[in-house]
């Protein structure tokens, strides 16, 4: 489904800033793996993203998606086969429209002065209060007004609306506190099984790295150093997370972020 082969990236090639930010990274997934992935700070993990999603172009290898090589694809056409959240609630919404014109826009049904129509409204309605949080009342309110749990649930939805072929979550419940964390993970892999998305997770949690979806990426240093799904994943913990890390990379994984995670 995703297919990434031998991909570089280095920023500032040339410099004494030069950064190797992927290097020589394949990465093979199949329809429907939801899959998470851990490093520390600089391991190349948004930037992995950023490629995939066409932010900039790689300096070698190839992406294919869905069979087809998007690796010179512009980021704009890939983004209508790509839903994507980041860390920061305040991304991927319009604060000043209503939640309202944000889902038409991100059902991709008309331009930016385009309404609903009842049937669309409704519907609109009835996605909203799966999410449970009071929204389905609140569709003329500019989201701009909504708290960041709120925002980033709505974000999900309008991410998954029209049911992307790949779907990118970027530590989106890294600056929630734990209980709407919580709340926007169970809506994350409600919606990622009900609709069998293939999806990509970055995550500071190594715990619910290994609880969450069917396969387990560690990268550092723009390389992927470990990989383990299935039997080679199940019964696996933190401490044995560490100690592959440690035996891949060599050298121990030192990011306080993650450790404090779990």
């Amino acid at each position: 489904m995703l297919r990434i082969d031998h991909v570089s990236k280095t920023f500032n090639p040339g410099t004494p800033d030069a950064k190797a930010a992927l290097q020589d990274l394949t990465l093979h997934v199949n329809r429907g793996d939801f899959i998470s992935i851990i490093g520390a700070n600089g391991a190349g993990k948004s930037t992995l993203f950023n490629a995939i999603c066409g932010s900039f172009f790689v300096d070698s290898g190839t992406i294919f998606l869905d069979g087809q090589n998007v690796t010179m694809q512009p980021e704009h056409r890939r983004a209508k086969v790509i839903g994507r959240l980041f860390q920061d609630p305040m991304r991927g919404s319009a604060p000043n429209m209503s939640i309202e014109e944000n889902l038409v826009l991100a059902a991709g049904n008309g331009g930016w002065m385009s309404t609903a129509s009842r049937r669309e409204r409704q519907a609109f309605r009835d996605r909203l209060a799966l999410l449970d949080m009071g929204l389905e009342d609140r569709m003329k309110q500019p989201v701009g007004l909504l708290s960041g749990g709120q925002r980033q649930a709505l974000t999900l939805m309008m991410a998954t609306l029209s049911m992307p072929k790949l779907l990118l979550l970027d530590e989106h419940t890294a600056a929630l506190d734990p209980g709407t964390a919580e709340k926007v993970l169970h809506l994350t892999t409600q919606i990622v099984s009900e609709n069998r998305l293939t999806c990509l997770m970055i995550t500071h949690n190594m715990q619910s790295a290994l609880d969450l979806g069917n396969r387990t990426i560690m990268m550092d240093q723009g390389r992927i150093v470990f990989d383990a799904a299935g039997e080679d994943r199940a019964g696996l913990t933190v401490e044995d997370l560490l100690e592959k890390f440690r035996e891949a990379s060599g050298h121990k994984l030192d990011n306080d972020r993650m450790l404090l995670a779990n």
